[in-house]
Protein backbone atom coordinates (compact mmCIF):
# COMPACT_ATOMS: atom_id res chain seq x y z
CA UNK A 1 0.00 0.00 0.00
CA UNK A 2 1.73 3.32 -0.86
CA UNK A 3 1.84 6.53 1.38
CA UNK A 4 -0.55 9.47 1.31
CA UNK A 5 2.48 12.22 1.95
CA UNK A 6 1.32 15.24 4.40
CA UNK A 7 2.85 17.78 2.25
CA UNK A 8 2.35 20.95 4.23
CA UNK A 9 2.00 22.19 7.94
CA UNK A 10 4.03 20.67 11.56
CA UNK A 11 4.06 17.30 10.67
CA UNK A 12 5.96 17.62 7.91
CA UNK A 13 8.31 20.91 9.33
CA UNK A 14 8.83 18.30 12.50
CA UNK A 15 10.09 16.04 10.04
CA UNK A 16 12.35 18.18 8.50
CA UNK A 17 13.64 19.34 12.66
CA UNK A 18 13.87 15.48 13.63
CA UNK A 19 14.78 13.46 10.50
CA UNK A 20 12.30 12.11 9.34
CA UNK A 21 12.61 10.06 5.99
CA UNK A 22 11.57 10.62 2.91
CA UNK A 23 7.53 10.94 2.80
CA UNK A 24 6.95 11.37 -0.83
CA UNK A 25 5.07 9.08 -3.05
CA UNK A 26 5.77 7.74 -6.43
CA UNK A 27 1.85 7.54 -7.06
CA UNK A 28 1.08 7.79 -10.93
CA UNK A 29 -1.75 10.66 -11.60
CA UNK A 30 -4.30 11.29 -14.08
CA UNK A 31 -5.12 7.77 -14.98
CA UNK A 32 -8.96 6.89 -15.32
CA UNK A 33 -8.90 3.63 -13.40
CA UNK A 34 -11.12 1.45 -14.20
CA UNK A 35 -13.75 -0.96 -11.53
CA UNK A 36 -16.37 -2.54 -12.65
CA UNK A 37 -19.59 -3.04 -9.70
CA UNK A 38 -22.26 -3.74 -10.03
CA UNK A 39 -23.07 -4.54 -13.82
CA UNK A 40 -25.37 -2.29 -15.93
CA UNK A 41 -25.14 0.37 -17.98
CA UNK A 42 -24.79 3.81 -16.17
CA UNK A 43 -27.47 6.48 -16.17
CA UNK A 44 -26.15 9.95 -17.12
CA UNK A 45 -27.86 13.32 -15.87
CA UNK A 46 -28.32 13.26 -12.18
CA UNK A 47 -31.24 14.87 -10.15
CA UNK A 48 -33.84 18.05 -11.81
CA UNK A 49 -34.27 20.57 -9.21
CA UNK A 50 -32.79 19.22 -6.33
CA UNK A 51 -33.89 16.03 -4.12
CA UNK A 52 -36.81 17.37 -1.67
CA UNK A 53 -33.93 19.01 0.25
CA UNK A 54 -30.56 16.99 -0.59
CA UNK A 55 -28.96 16.43 2.04
CA UNK A 56 -25.70 15.04 4.02
CA UNK A 57 -23.73 16.76 5.73
CA UNK A 58 -22.00 13.61 5.35
CA UNK A 59 -19.91 12.89 8.33
CA UNK A 60 -19.16 16.12 9.13
CA UNK A 61 -18.33 16.83 12.86
CA UNK A 62 -15.84 19.01 13.74
CA UNK A 63 -13.39 21.63 15.10
CA UNK A 64 -12.21 24.07 16.98
CA UNK A 65 -14.87 26.59 17.31
CA UNK A 66 -12.72 29.71 19.17
CA UNK A 67 -11.56 31.25 16.05
CA UNK A 68 -7.89 31.65 17.42
CA UNK A 69 -6.78 29.07 15.22
CA UNK A 70 -5.45 27.00 17.89
CA UNK A 71 -4.46 23.67 16.24
CA UNK A 72 -6.41 20.53 15.33
CA UNK A 73 -4.11 17.85 17.17
CA UNK A 74 -2.03 20.48 17.42
CA UNK A 75 1.53 20.00 19.20
CA UNK A 76 1.85 22.07 22.57
CA UNK A 77 5.32 23.42 22.69
CA UNK A 78 6.09 24.08 26.55
CA UNK A 79 8.92 25.79 28.37
CA UNK A 80 10.63 24.73 30.73
CA UNK A 81 8.73 21.80 31.24
CA UNK A 82 8.55 17.97 30.14
CA UNK A 83 7.73 18.76 25.99
CA UNK A 84 4.38 17.10 24.78
CA UNK A 85 6.15 15.46 21.86
CA UNK A 86 7.62 11.83 22.64
CA UNK A 87 11.21 11.85 21.77
CA UNK A 88 11.38 7.98 20.74
CA UNK A 89 9.00 9.77 18.05
CA UNK A 90 10.04 11.31 15.05
CA UNK A 91 6.66 13.34 14.48
CA UNK A 92 3.18 13.60 15.45
CA UNK A 93 -0.44 13.47 13.21
CA UNK A 94 -1.66 16.59 13.26
CA UNK A 95 -5.19 17.56 11.00
CA UNK A 96 -6.11 17.27 8.11
CA UNK A 97 -2.88 17.33 5.79
CA UNK A 98 -0.39 17.19 8.59
CA UNK A 99 -1.70 21.71 8.38
CA UNK A 100 -2.68 22.62 12.47
CA UNK A 101 0.60 23.99 13.63
CA UNK A 102 1.38 23.68 17.54
CA UNK A 103 1.61 26.91 19.40
CA UNK A 104 -1.26 28.48 18.69
CA UNK A 105 -0.41 28.34 14.64
CA UNK A 106 -3.51 27.90 11.69
CA UNK A 107 -3.29 25.50 8.93
CA UNK A 108 -1.02 25.88 6.11
CA UNK A 109 -4.00 25.67 3.85
CA UNK A 110 -7.57 24.74 4.70
CA UNK A 111 -9.92 24.31 1.51
CA UNK A 112 -13.25 23.77 1.08
CA UNK A 113 -14.48 21.68 -1.76
CA UNK A 114 -17.59 22.29 -3.20
CA UNK A 115 -19.73 20.39 -5.90
CA UNK A 116 -20.64 22.69 -8.45
CA UNK A 117 -23.59 19.95 -9.63
CA UNK A 118 -24.90 21.39 -12.96
CA UNK A 119 -21.72 22.18 -13.90
CA UNK A 120 -20.00 18.43 -13.49
CA UNK A 121 -17.07 20.08 -11.40
CA UNK A 122 -15.84 21.07 -7.52
CA UNK A 123 -14.66 24.49 -6.42
CA UNK A 124 -11.39 24.27 -4.14
CA UNK A 125 -12.30 27.87 -1.71
CA UNK A 126 -9.62 28.82 0.68
CA UNK A 127 -11.42 28.48 3.83
CA UNK A 128 -9.02 32.08 5.06
CA UNK A 129 -9.45 34.18 2.40
CA UNK A 130 -12.95 33.01 1.30
CA UNK A 131 -11.69 32.93 -2.31
CA UNK A 132 -11.86 30.01 -4.96
CA UNK A 133 -8.53 28.98 -5.95
CA UNK A 134 -9.36 25.79 -8.26
CA UNK A 135 -11.86 24.12 -9.95
CA UNK A 136 -11.89 20.62 -11.20
CA UNK A 137 -13.99 18.40 -14.08
CA UNK A 138 -15.22 15.12 -12.44
CA UNK A 139 -15.59 12.66 -14.98
CA UNK A 140 -13.95 12.45 -18.35
CA UNK A 141 -17.54 13.36 -19.85
CA UNK A 142 -18.00 16.91 -18.19
CA UNK A 143 -20.80 15.56 -16.35
CA UNK A 144 -21.83 13.06 -13.74
CA UNK A 145 -24.02 15.67 -11.38
CA UNK A 146 -21.02 15.75 -8.37
CA UNK A 147 -22.37 16.47 -5.09
CA UNK A 148 -20.94 15.25 -2.25
CA UNK A 149 -16.77 16.11 -1.52
CA UNK A 150 -14.90 14.45 1.47
CA UNK A 151 -11.36 14.98 2.58
CA UNK A 152 -8.73 12.70 3.79
CA UNK A 153 -6.45 13.37 7.06
CA UNK A 154 -3.70 13.53 3.94
CA UNK A 155 -5.83 16.83 2.92
CA UNK A 156 -6.88 15.10 -0.31
CA UNK A 157 -10.61 15.06 -1.82
CA UNK A 158 -12.69 12.68 -3.27
CA UNK A 159 -15.92 13.70 -5.18
CA UNK A 160 -18.83 11.02 -5.72
CA UNK A 161 -21.43 11.67 -8.57
CA UNK A 162 -24.71 10.96 -8.45
CA UNK A 163 -24.44 9.17 -11.97
CA UNK A 164 -21.55 7.26 -10.68
CA UNK A 165 -18.05 7.85 -10.41
CA UNK A 166 -15.59 8.96 -7.61
CA UNK A 167 -12.84 10.62 -8.57
CA UNK A 168 -9.90 11.97 -6.05
CA UNK A 169 -7.42 15.11 -6.67
CA UNK A 170 -4.43 16.54 -4.59
CA UNK A 171 -4.77 19.43 -2.16
CA UNK A 172 -1.33 20.42 -3.20
CA UNK A 173 1.23 20.42 -6.58
CA UNK A 174 4.12 18.09 -4.99
CA UNK A 175 2.13 15.25 -5.52
CA UNK A 176 0.65 15.70 -8.79
CA UNK A 177 2.32 14.25 -12.31
CA UNK A 178 3.54 15.74 -15.05
CA UNK A 179 1.36 13.38 -17.75
CA UNK A 180 0.13 15.67 -20.24
CA UNK A 181 3.68 16.32 -22.37
CA UNK A 182 3.32 20.35 -21.07
CA UNK A 183 6.37 20.86 -18.89
CA UNK A 184 5.52 21.67 -15.50
CA UNK A 185 2.66 21.07 -13.47
CA UNK A 186 -1.03 22.07 -15.52
CA UNK A 187 -3.71 22.50 -12.85
CA UNK A 188 -6.37 24.80 -12.11
CA UNK A 189 -5.79 27.62 -9.66
CA UNK A 190 -8.76 30.09 -10.60
CA UNK A 191 -12.81 29.33 -11.21
CA UNK A 192 -11.84 27.90 -14.62
CA UNK A 193 -11.65 23.99 -15.18
CA UNK A 194 -8.67 22.75 -17.36
CA UNK A 195 -9.70 19.83 -20.01
CA UNK A 196 -9.85 16.33 -18.34
CA UNK A 197 -6.96 15.31 -20.18
CA UNK A 198 -4.98 18.74 -19.68
CA UNK A 199 -5.54 18.54 -15.53
CA UNK A 200 -2.91 16.87 -13.70
CA UNK A 201 -3.88 17.37 -10.07
CA UNK A 202 -6.25 14.56 -10.29
CA UNK A 203 -5.05 11.36 -8.61
CA UNK A 204 -7.24 8.81 -10.01
CA UNK A 205 -10.66 8.48 -11.28
CA UNK A 206 -12.87 5.33 -10.83
CA UNK A 207 -16.23 4.60 -12.83
CA UNK A 208 -19.25 3.17 -11.43
CA UNK A 209 -22.00 2.16 -13.49
CA UNK A 210 -24.82 3.10 -10.82
CA UNK A 211 -27.60 5.07 -11.60
CA UNK A 212 -27.01 6.68 -7.89
CA UNK A 213 -24.17 6.93 -6.37
CA UNK A 214 -24.25 10.02 -3.57
CA UNK A 215 -22.21 9.10 0.02
CA UNK A 216 -18.50 9.56 -0.10
CA UNK A 217 -16.74 9.15 3.47
CA UNK A 218 -13.03 9.06 3.71
CA UNK A 219 -11.33 6.80 6.46
CA UNK A 220 -8.55 7.24 8.76
CA UNK A 221 -5.58 5.84 7.42
CA UNK A 222 -2.79 4.92 9.84
CA UNK A 223 -0.33 7.39 11.11
CA UNK A 224 3.55 6.14 9.96
CA UNK A 225 6.01 7.91 12.23
CA UNK A 226 8.99 7.19 10.31
CA UNK A 227 7.95 8.30 7.14
CA UNK A 228 5.56 11.20 9.25
CA UNK A 229 2.37 10.55 6.90
CA UNK A 230 -0.71 8.42 6.60
CA UNK A 231 -1.24 5.24 5.14
CA UNK A 232 -3.48 2.84 4.15
CA UNK A 233 -5.97 5.11 3.51
CA UNK A 234 -9.67 3.63 3.05
CA UNK A 235 -12.39 5.67 1.52
CA UNK A 236 -16.23 4.21 1.97
CA UNK A 237 -19.22 4.67 -0.83
CA UNK A 238 -22.58 3.58 -2.28
CA UNK A 239 -24.66 3.67 -5.01
CA UNK A 240 -27.99 1.67 -5.92
CA UNK A 241 -29.56 0.82 -9.17
CA UNK A 242 -33.29 2.00 -9.84
CA UNK A 243 -35.98 1.57 -7.14
CA UNK A 244 -34.43 -1.77 -5.12
CA UNK A 245 -34.69 -2.18 -1.41
CA UNK A 246 -30.50 -2.79 -1.54
CA UNK A 247 -27.98 -0.87 -1.93
CA UNK A 248 -23.91 -1.37 -2.35
CA UNK A 249 -21.62 0.00 0.31
CA UNK A 250 -18.28 0.34 -1.10
CA UNK A 251 -15.07 -0.17 0.25
CA UNK A 252 -12.23 1.75 -1.84
CA UNK A 253 -8.36 1.92 -1.31
CA UNK A 254 -7.79 5.89 -1.50
CA UNK A 255 -4.07 5.23 -2.91
CA UNK A 256 -5.56 4.22 -6.47
CA UNK A 257 -9.16 3.82 -6.29
CA UNK A 258 -9.57 0.20 -6.76
CA UNK A 259 -12.07 -1.43 -5.09
CA UNK A 260 -11.09 -3.58 -1.86
CA UNK A 261 -14.75 -4.87 -0.42
CA UNK A 262 -18.34 -4.11 -0.93
CA UNK A 263 -21.35 -5.53 1.01
CA UNK A 264 -25.07 -5.45 -0.27
CA UNK A 265 -27.33 -3.90 2.23
CA UNK A 266 -30.92 -5.49 2.25
CA UNK A 267 -34.17 -4.04 4.38
CA UNK A 268 -33.77 -0.60 2.65
CA UNK A 269 -36.74 1.75 1.23
CA UNK A 270 -36.98 1.56 -2.20
CA UNK A 271 -37.00 4.68 -3.80
CA UNK A 272 -34.09 6.18 -6.25
CA UNK A 273 -31.46 7.36 -4.41
CA UNK A 274 -30.42 4.93 -2.22
CA UNK A 275 -28.13 5.43 0.74
CA UNK A 276 -27.86 9.56 0.96
CA UNK A 277 -25.91 10.46 3.35
CA UNK A 278 -22.74 8.95 4.74
CA UNK A 279 -19.79 9.53 7.25
CA UNK A 280 -17.05 7.32 10.00
CA UNK A 281 -16.82 7.02 13.15
CA UNK A 282 -13.56 6.59 15.49
CA UNK A 283 -12.85 3.07 14.45
CA UNK A 284 -13.66 4.10 10.69
CA UNK A 285 -16.68 2.06 10.11
CA UNK A 286 -19.34 3.39 7.77
CA UNK A 287 -22.35 4.96 8.91
CA UNK A 288 -25.41 6.11 6.02
CA UNK A 289 -29.29 7.00 6.34
CA UNK A 290 -31.48 7.39 3.48
CA UNK A 291 -33.64 10.22 2.33
CA UNK A 292 -36.51 11.28 4.66
CA UNK A 293 -34.78 9.31 7.72
CA UNK A 294 -36.47 6.33 6.93
CA UNK A 295 -33.22 4.13 7.68
CA UNK A 296 -29.78 4.07 9.58
CA UNK A 297 -27.19 2.10 8.23
CA UNK A 298 -23.59 0.87 9.77
CA UNK A 299 -21.13 -0.98 8.24
CA UNK A 300 -18.42 -2.28 10.40
CA UNK A 301 -14.66 -1.88 8.83
CA UNK A 302 -13.32 -4.99 10.67
CA UNK A 303 -15.13 -7.68 9.10
CA UNK A 304 -17.67 -5.71 6.09
CA UNK A 305 -21.38 -7.01 8.19
CA UNK A 306 -23.94 -4.28 8.17
CA UNK A 307 -26.89 -3.43 10.65
CA UNK A 308 -30.05 -1.47 9.68
CA UNK A 309 -32.09 0.56 12.01
CA UNK A 310 -35.70 2.22 11.45
CA UNK A 311 -35.28 5.73 12.97
CA UNK A 312 -38.29 6.87 15.59
CA UNK A 313 -38.96 9.77 13.00
CA UNK A 314 -39.22 9.20 9.80
CA UNK A 315 -37.37 12.62 8.58
CA UNK A 316 -34.33 13.50 7.76
CA UNK A 317 -31.75 14.76 5.12
CA UNK A 318 -28.71 15.34 6.24
CA UNK A 319 -26.54 13.14 8.72
CA UNK A 320 -23.31 13.22 10.54
CA UNK A 321 -21.09 11.42 13.38
CA UNK A 322 -19.88 13.92 16.12
CA UNK A 323 -17.02 13.52 18.12
CA UNK A 324 -18.54 11.72 20.97
CA UNK A 325 -19.46 8.89 18.31
CA UNK A 326 -23.40 9.85 18.66
CA UNK A 327 -24.88 9.63 15.05
CA UNK A 328 -27.69 12.52 14.13
CA UNK A 329 -30.38 12.67 11.33
CA UNK A 330 -31.23 16.49 10.77
CA UNK A 331 -34.90 17.53 8.89
CA UNK A 332 -38.00 18.82 10.58
CA UNK A 333 -36.65 17.26 13.97
CA UNK A 334 -32.88 16.40 14.91
CA UNK A 335 -32.28 12.77 15.91
CA UNK A 336 -29.69 11.68 17.80
CA UNK A 337 -28.24 7.89 18.37
CA UNK A 338 -26.24 6.78 20.90
CA UNK A 339 -24.71 3.40 19.31
CA UNK A 340 -23.05 2.72 22.67
CA UNK A 341 -26.63 2.19 24.38
CA UNK A 342 -28.37 2.09 21.06
CA UNK A 343 -30.73 4.60 22.33
CA UNK A 344 -32.66 7.56 20.42
CA UNK A 345 -33.05 11.03 21.72
CA UNK A 346 -35.08 13.68 19.37
CA UNK A 347 -35.38 17.22 19.35
CA UNK A 348 -38.69 19.66 19.27
CA UNK A 349 -39.99 20.27 15.70
CA UNK A 350 -40.28 22.98 13.30
CA UNK A 351 -36.43 23.13 13.00
CA UNK A 352 -36.73 22.80 8.95
CA UNK A 353 -32.87 21.68 8.60
CA UNK A 354 -31.11 19.67 6.11
CA UNK A 355 -27.22 19.42 6.18
CA UNK A 356 -26.09 19.55 9.62
CA UNK A 357 -22.02 19.10 11.23
CA UNK A 358 -21.20 19.22 14.88
CA UNK A 359 -18.35 21.14 16.04
CA UNK A 360 -15.33 19.44 17.96
CA UNK A 361 -16.34 20.25 21.79
CA UNK A 362 -15.98 23.91 22.22
CA UNK A 363 -19.93 24.53 22.12
CA UNK A 364 -20.87 21.16 21.87
CA UNK A 365 -23.01 22.54 19.25
CA UNK A 366 -25.19 20.55 16.33
CA UNK A 367 -25.23 23.17 13.38
CA UNK A 368 -28.13 23.00 10.83
CA UNK A 369 -28.65 24.43 7.58
CA UNK A 370 -32.67 25.52 7.57
CA UNK A 371 -32.87 27.83 4.33
CA UNK A 372 -31.88 31.25 5.57
CA UNK A 373 -31.19 30.62 8.72
CA UNK A 374 -28.23 28.08 10.69
CA UNK A 375 -28.62 26.78 14.18
CA UNK A 376 -26.48 25.72 16.40
CA UNK A 377 -28.44 23.16 18.51
CA UNK A 378 -26.86 21.65 21.96
CA UNK A 379 -25.76 18.29 21.72
CA UNK A 380 -27.05 17.31 24.51
CA UNK A 381 -30.34 19.38 25.26
CA UNK A 382 -30.90 19.16 21.56
CA UNK A 383 -32.09 23.09 22.50
CA UNK A 384 -31.09 26.00 19.61
CA UNK A 385 -28.59 27.76 21.01
CA UNK A 386 -27.22 29.75 18.39
CA UNK A 387 -29.69 31.21 15.41
CA UNK A 388 -27.82 33.32 12.86
CA UNK A 389 -29.02 34.44 9.44
CA UNK A 390 -27.57 33.46 6.47
CA UNK A 391 -28.33 34.25 2.25
CA UNK A 392 -28.90 30.98 2.25
CA UNK A 393 -28.11 27.62 3.17
CA UNK A 394 -28.54 23.71 2.38
CA UNK A 395 -24.86 22.29 3.35
CA UNK A 396 -23.24 23.27 6.67
CA UNK A 397 -19.50 22.72 7.14
CA UNK A 398 -16.91 23.75 9.86
CA UNK A 399 -13.48 24.64 8.91
CA UNK A 400 -10.27 24.76 10.78
CA UNK A 401 -10.63 27.80 12.24
CA UNK A 402 -13.74 27.25 13.71
CA UNK A 403 -15.96 28.91 10.94
CA UNK A 404 -19.55 27.46 9.69
CA UNK A 405 -20.18 27.18 6.42
CA UNK A 406 -23.58 27.12 4.50
CA UNK A 407 -23.42 26.20 1.05
CA UNK A 408 -26.53 27.47 -0.82
CA UNK A 409 -28.37 25.48 -3.34
CA UNK A 410 -27.06 27.88 -6.03
CA UNK A 411 -24.36 29.83 -6.82
CA UNK A 412 -22.81 30.83 -3.26
CA UNK A 413 -21.04 29.91 0.20
CA UNK A 414 -21.11 31.83 3.32
CA UNK A 415 -18.78 31.62 5.97
CA UNK A 416 -20.13 32.49 9.43
CA UNK A 417 -18.37 33.61 12.43
CA UNK A 418 -20.53 31.19 15.06
CA UNK A 419 -19.98 33.83 18.01
CA UNK A 420 -21.24 37.06 15.97
CA UNK A 421 -23.00 35.92 13.31
CA UNK A 422 -21.27 37.74 11.05
CA UNK A 423 -20.67 36.42 7.58
CA UNK A 424 -18.07 36.71 4.51
CA UNK A 425 -19.64 35.04 0.82
CA UNK A 426 -18.05 33.90 -2.03
CA UNK A 427 -20.44 33.72 -5.02
CA UNK A 428 -19.24 32.10 -7.92
CA UNK A 429 -20.28 28.94 -7.66
CA UNK A 430 -22.85 26.77 -10.31
CA UNK A 431 -25.37 24.96 -8.86
CA UNK A 432 -23.92 24.32 -5.64
CA UNK A 433 -25.32 20.80 -3.84
CA UNK A 434 -22.82 19.68 -1.46
CA UNK A 435 -23.55 17.68 1.82
CA UNK A 436 -20.43 16.20 3.22
CA UNK A 437 -17.65 16.94 5.09
CA UNK A 438 -16.36 19.36 2.68
CA UNK A 439 -13.29 20.17 4.79
CA UNK A 440 -12.21 17.40 6.29
CA UNK A 441 -12.87 18.76 9.18
CA UNK A 442 -15.39 16.46 10.87
CA UNK A 443 -13.21 13.06 10.00
CA UNK A 444 -10.25 14.84 12.06
CA UNK A 445 -12.43 15.21 14.79
CA UNK A 446 -14.05 12.18 15.34
CA UNK A 447 -10.16 10.82 14.82
CA UNK A 448 -9.14 12.52 17.96
CA UNK A 449 -7.12 15.55 16.68
CA UNK A 450 -9.28 18.04 18.52
CA UNK A 451 -7.75 21.47 19.57
CA UNK A 452 -5.19 21.55 22.61
CA UNK A 453 -4.83 24.81 22.92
Amino acid sequence: MRTNTIATGMGASLCLLLGCGDAKDGRANGGTDSAGIPAGGEAGGGEQGGEGGDAEGSGDGPVDGDGEGDGVGAIKFDVNATPDIDPTTTCQPGGVGGGKGGGGGGPDYSYLWAANSTQGTISKLDTQTVTEVGRFQVRPDGAGSPSRTSVSLSGHVAVASRSGGVTKFYATEDLCQDTNGTPGIQTSTTNVALPWDQEECRAWHTPFAYTSQRPVAWGQGEWNYSTCSYDNELLWTAGRNGNATTADVVLMDGDDGTILDSVVIAGLVGDQYGIYGGAVDSEGNFWGTQLGGSRLIKVTLANMTSQVWTPPVASGYGMTVDVDGYVWICGSIVQRYNPATDTWAQSASGLGSSGCMADAGHNDLLWTAAGGTIRGINRETLLVDRSWTVPGSYGISIDFQGFVWAVAFGSSAHRVDPETGAVQSYDGLVGAYTYSDMTGAALSAVSGNIPTG
